[in-house]
């Protein structure tokens, strides 16, 4: 499980072979062996103790800022795995392999878009013709992608353009479905200019944190990107792995205005935009680490969503070596 603290004025320590928190309205304590990672969302303190205690555990503490975006964490200093894997990251980034895993990623983000879409139409007869046409719209894109050849240093801004076009034909047909309170025009960020996008950037902030803690754990380096280039602190190869991901947030972030469990109080006004407050955050990550608990099928087993993140770094990290 994820431990989050998002209560202003938190108190995190540790206590036995437990984390204790203590907030203005309540003490809990959380037995170590029952955490995978610290969520901090705001202002807290936590003391010494409880990060050693965090690293002996292999549990990282992760910080997000304002808008959901992971900002720092505390983690052990070991390897995640052999240095070899790292060295061929790099090879790789200039070779095929390079080119073929980075049209994988994106091929497999567009798949997911349009079962997701697919799964929208069924319930949703009146609105069948137009989801159908932005399926349409993004199969011929995707059959483009697939049938793709050369190198990144060639095609990378090809394979962003097709993955650009069959994100905005996404989100239009997302925004049809969505009821007309919810309305949105398109993606914004920092700050959202809607609720839509303002759980959506969250959910996606919480979610990198988790796609950069399974690439440390599989050996691979954040930096090291293939599709997303190289920039000063940017973490490129977590950009292009969260790429696989990203449908299990935009189904959790829907479910939740399709379920009407979306408020207008969850939302703060800011010049430019809005702010989930702790209510929105709360009921947010709520239903994230309940979608990162469930069990689906995953090469004809069945896991939790979670934990193939992590199956799907080391399956990368062992294509890198062979």
């Amino acid at each position: 499980m994820q431990l989050v603290i998002n209560t202003r004025g938190s108190f995190l320590k540790k206590s036995n072979n437990c984390f204790l928190v203590k907030t203005d309205e309540k003490t809990f304590e959380v037995s170590a062996d029952k955490i995978d990672s610290i969520l901090i969302t705001t202002s807290a303190t936590i003391t010494t103790d409880a990060i050693q205690f965090a690293v002996e555990n292999n549990i990282d503490i992760i910080f997000l800022d304002y808008f959901g975006n992971p900002y720092g964490r505390v983690w052990h200093s070991k390897l995640g795995s052999t240095t070899l894997i790292r060295r061929r990251q790099l090879e790789a980034a200039n070779e095929d392999t390079g080119f073929y895993l980075a049209r994988e990623w994106i091929s497999r983000k567009i798949e997911d878009q349009i079962n997701l879409l697919k799964d929208l139409k069924k319930n949703r007869p009146e609105q069948k013709e137009t989801l159908e046409q932005y399926i349409a719209r993004m199969e011929v894109l995707l059959e483009s992608l697939k049938h793709m050849k050369g190198t990144l240093d060639h095609k990378r801004g090809s394979i962003m353009g097709i993955e650009g076009m069959a994100s905005q034909a996404y989100f239009d047909a997302i925004n049809s479905t969505m009821p007309d309170a919810w309305k949105f025009k398109g993606r914004s960020r920092d700050p959202a200019r809607d609720g839509f996008n303002c759980l959506l950037n969250y959910g996606y902030g919480v979610l990198y944190s988790q796609v950069e803690r399974s690439c440390i754990i599989a050996g691979l380096d954040p930096y090291v990107g293939f599709l997303h280039t190289d920039n000063y602190n940017k973490r490129s190869f977590v950009f292009d792995l969260i790429e696989l991901f990203r449908a299990h947030i935009d189904k959790t972030v829907i479910n939740l205005f399709m379920k009407r469990q979306v408020n207008e109080k969850y939302f703060d006004p800011i010049p430019g935009g809005l702010y989930m407050n702790k209510e929105g955050k709360a009921v947010l990550i709520g239903a994230i680490n309940e979608m990162l608990d469930k069990e689906i099928d995953y090469r004809g087993r069945n896991v939790k969503i979670r934990n193939t993140i992590q199956m799907e770094c080391h399956t990368i990290a062992n294509k890198l070596i062979k």
